[in-house]
């Protein structure tokens, strides 16, 4: 599928990680509770940072066979837009996410809630360029970019 103009590149990796990181005291901080709208590729996302939410509706388009490389578009959301589209019937994920800065880029570390309870994934995405690998310090798992099971989509599903 072609890429809209309106759409980014993300080219991503992730790994499971065996217990949350030493993680930086400076390090942003994101609650985030995303919402997969039954029966399409659109999901709900609602970011708490600092006391500020934000909310958007996005969408990820993928570029190849894998989750590795997808045309990401975002559109921002207003408290009545939000309202309604939340409305509609979704599988829910919740997690908090820590952002830490690397010289490569940047890590997201997300600890799930909920159904999830326990699940530490972390991910880098490269943009354009090409992702690079996680520091073993991470506690590394196993690398699970290429499994389905753990793309947001089916973690809402999983039970």
């Amino acid at each position: 599928m072609a890429t809209s103009k309106y759409a980014h590149v993300e080219r991503e990796r992730r790994w499971l990680l065996a217990a949350v990181p030493d993680l930086p005291e400076h390090a942003r901080r994101l609650d985030i509770v995303d919402r997969y709208v039954s029966g399409t590729r659109l999901r709900l996302r609602e970011v708490t940072e600092a006391g500020l939410v934000t909310r958007k509706l996005g969408q990820k388009v993928r570029l190849g066979q894998g989750a590795g490389e997808v045309a990401h578009t975002s559109i921002y959301l207003d408290q009545a837009e939000w309202d309604r589209l939340a409305t509609l019937p979704a599988a829910e994920v919740r997690k908090a996410r820590t952002l830490v800065s690397h010289v490569e880029g940047m890590v997201a570390v997300d600890v799930f809630g909920g159904h999830l309870a326990g699940l530490v994934l972390a991910e880098v995405d490269a943009g354009e360029g090409q992702p690079w690998d996680l520091p073993a310090s991470y506690g590394i798992l196993g690398e699970v970019t290429g499994d389905e099971a753990f793309t947001g989509g089916a973690l809402a599903l999983a039970r």
